[in-house]
């Protein structure tokens, strides 16, 4: 009898090898490649379905039910709420909130119909009493610790929950397939059977999933075209705050955040984040620009606070959290060559007030003259709000929805508008000052 056949496959990317290297040449990491056998396939027939092509004018176009979650800031990210037989995959640094906010869910959901709870990572009585601390406790949410995918299915047929919950995917494992539990090879199957699962039964079901130490969710990154939603958890433990983000969502907007404040009752939401993140801004202070970010739909204002000093030991240091490190550089480059201010002497420190990643240009003014106030210890005005794409050749470019930013920075007390000229035409406000080039909005800003 011939010895079972086995292959090496990355944990990291889900690149195959057939033997083993200590590096895998598909994503470049070292010592990912594990050793999992060969699944026999049989050879499959030709599909006989009744499926038909037709015109995409003759599909029923109905918008799809939504069961709303009860959380608010949740529900803006799903688009409105949870849509029946969904899959929803919920990924975060570890001890981040992820089973909070889950347990949160399902006990929001207990007045639709019971809920099944299924723990792979902490006995039932752990779950027990973190749901009494969050005031979760309902004999509607079911409990399961388990971990075999066979088992939660049989015991998900026999309760009919109204939603599913699995925490998490990676210590859930089949019987079909012999690797351990948390290889690509088991993630990927879990993953497929749950998800036909959800599908046929219309239940929907949140998958939580751990992350890596780049802040990926774990596993093969088709795990995340699979399922319909894949949701981040952001946010540092030593904040009280923390940001859910929408990367994808098939039956909402992506890049739509909620914000969450961490309390001892558990994850209460924050229905207006920009009071927030401006609640503790000191008076005066270089260095400091407020910024409108357009996060999903909605605007939210966040601090940008800059330091900069003489380096110390040569080598000027370049440190940015909350925005990109390529950004700040570029940023850099463009205030030394197109306004006259030099930092390369200098060690910089960039800080996102409220532990908010910003990813879009439309910051780009603000952050260039927080680095612009604090080199030349010159406040910027506290009523004064900057938004602006920042160009290679110094110019401040157009921003989308300006109208937005601008309207929610006046509800919030500001009355000064640094904005693009091509936007200002557009924007009926009497605090409204165009700006063309870096330069003038940097002699405007620091006077």
């Amino acid at each position: 009898m011939a010895a079972p056949r086995t292959r090496f496959v990355c944990q990291s990317c889900g690149a195959q090898a057939p033997k083993w290297s200590g590096r895998c040449a598909g994503c470049m990491e070292w010592n990912t490649l594990v050793e999992e056998p060969v699944t026999p396939h049989r050879g499959a027939a030709l599909a006989t379905g009744s499926a038909r092509p037709e015109p995409v004018t003759a599909v029923a176009a109905h918008p799809e039910p939504r069961l709303p979650t009860g959380i608010g800031e949740l529900d803006r990210v799903l688009g409105g709420g949870v849509v029946p037989g969904s899959v929803v995959l919920v990924g975060g640094d570890p001890g981040i909130g992820k089973s909070t906010l889950m347990l949160q869910v399902g006990h929001r959901l207990c007045p639709r119909g019971p809920v099944l709870y299924v723990s792979g990572e902490e006995a039932p009585h752990q779950v027990r009493m973190r749901a009494e601390r969050l005031g979760a406790a309902d004999e509607r949410l079911l409990l399961l610790a388990e971990t075999h995918l066979e088992d939660i299915l049989a015991r998900a047929d026999e309760a009919r929950p109204r939603a599913l919950v699995v925490d998490s995917i990676q210590t859930t494992y089949t019987s079909r397939i012999e690797s351990a539990p948390g290889s690509v090879g088991q993630i990927r199957e879990v993953a497929a059977r749950l998800i036909t699962f959800a599908k046929a039964r219309g239940i929907p079901t949140f998958l939580v999933g751990h992350v890596t130490k780049e802040g990926a969710i774990a596993g093969p990154r088709v795990l995340e075209h699979m399922v319909d939603t894949v949701l981040y958890f952001e946010g540092d433990r030593g904040h009280a705050y923390r940001v859910v983000r929408a990367v994808k969502n098939r039956f909402g907007p992506t890049n739509e955040i909620g914000v969450f404040e961490m309390k001892a009752e558990g994850l209460a939401e924050v229905r207006n984040p920009s009071a927030l993140f401006l609640a503790e801004r000191p008076e005066g202070a270089t260095g400091s620009v407020v910024v409108a970010a357009v996060t999903g739909t909605r605007p939210i204002l966040v601090e940008i606070q800059a330091l900069v000093s003489p380096a110390s030991y040569g080598t000027a240091r370049r440190t940015a959290i909350g925005v990109e490190s390529g950004r700040l550089g570029l940023l850099l480059a463009v205030l030394d060559k197109r306004a006259g201010i030099c930092l390369a002497a200098e060690d910089v420190f960039v800080n996102v007030v409220g532990g908010i990643r910003l990813e879009e240009p439309g910051v780009d003014l603000g952050l260039a003259l927080a680095l612009a106030s604090s080199h030349r210890e010159a406040a910027v005005d506290p009523a004064t709000l900057a938004l602006g794409e920042v160009g290679l050749a110094g110019e401040v470019r157009a921003v989308q929805q300006a109208e937005a930013r601008v309207a929610e920075a006046a509800k919030m007390g500001f009355t000064r508008f640094l904005v693009p000229a091509a936007n200002a035409a557009k924007l009926d406000h009497p605090g409204v000052v165009p700006v063309r080039a870096l330069r003038q909005a940097v002699d405007l800003a620091l006077g």
